[in-house]
């Protein structure tokens, strides 16, 4: 059987675990396709842990036990996390992206892969160390970040429907009040879609005053299941009374200045 060299070793094992985040692999895995000691192969991550974690790409953590192995999650510096809020707040403060109803248009970022991705790796951060079923999000333009993030999460996505589908087979309903319009609004999701049971972390791309978050909540307890976390790109905080509570997001939207522009600001935590 072919052998490999080491540098062979560590740009195999490393793309292997970068593409299956949050998976434990066994390092049997890796010791019958490179046909090497098990021993060989904990010094070749040894090297990869260490050049990962000093360029702040990500963290190989060991798990013990007969099941066990190891496993990669993300990492982002808190420089690079800076700079993604200030593109972020360099790019929406263009004055031809106020659209009337003071709204942002953000459709080009939430549709940019290398954008998306960036943010996803840094929303994703603050719920690594949950241990969560399923990222939800309600369609359309959440479901490119919301993906994203349940790709470095290693855990499946849900995407709630604002109006329910045949396709979809039986659903659960309910109505809920936005936050900002105090309209009355329907979201619906598969009887399918979720285990009984499940935790959960909602992902959006925006939030006004927290009433879509809130109904998010509202459904899935009708599943038995719960919302661990919350993170959106853009925090509105011209609504000062939220209807949720311990969100994350990574910019801060405060209105429209006189020149009309939008006021943004990257978000402390």
């Amino acid at each position: 059987m072919e052998k490999f060299s080491r540098n062979q070793r560590i740009a195999a094992i490393t793309k292997i675990l970068v593409e299956s985040p949050n998976k434990i692999i066994n390092l049997n895995n890796f010791t019958e396709i490179f046909n090497a000691a098990k021993s060989t192969i904990s010094e070749d991550i040894v090297i990869i842990r260490d050049i990962l974690n000093k360029l702040k790409l990500g963290n190989i953590e060991t798990i013990s036990g007969a099941s066990g192995g190891i496993k990669y999650a993300c990492d982002v510096s808190e420089d690079d996390k800076n700079k993604l809020a200030r593109e972020l707040c360099f790019i929406l403060k263009e004055k031809d992206r106020i659209i009337p109803g003071n709204f942002i248009y953000m459709t080009d970022i939430m549709y940019n892969p290398v954008m998306v991705h960036k943010a996803a790796a840094v929303l994703s951060l603050s719920f690594n160390k949950l241990s969560i079923d399923y990222v939800v999000t309600v369609e359309t333009k959440g479901i490119p970040l919301a993906y994203e993030v349940a790709k470095m999460l290693g855990v499946q996505l849900i995407i709630v429907r604002r109006d329910s589908r045949v396709t979809e087979g039986p659903t659960v309903s309910i109505n809920y009040l936005s936050g900002s319009g105090k309209r009355i609004q329907n979201m619906s999701l598969s009887r399918r879609s979720m285990k009984r049971g499940s935790k959960c972390i909602f992902i959006d791309d925006f939030m006004k005053a927290g009433g879509t978050a809130l109904g998010i909540i509202d459904l899935l307890k009708e599943f038995d299941s719960e919302v661990l976390g919350i993170g959106v790109l853009v925090d509105n905080v011209e609504n000062k009374r939220k209807l949720v509570n311990n969100y994350i997001s990574i910019i801060k939207f405060n209105g429209i200045s006189d020149d009309g522009s939008a006021i943004l600001i990257p978000s402390e935590n």
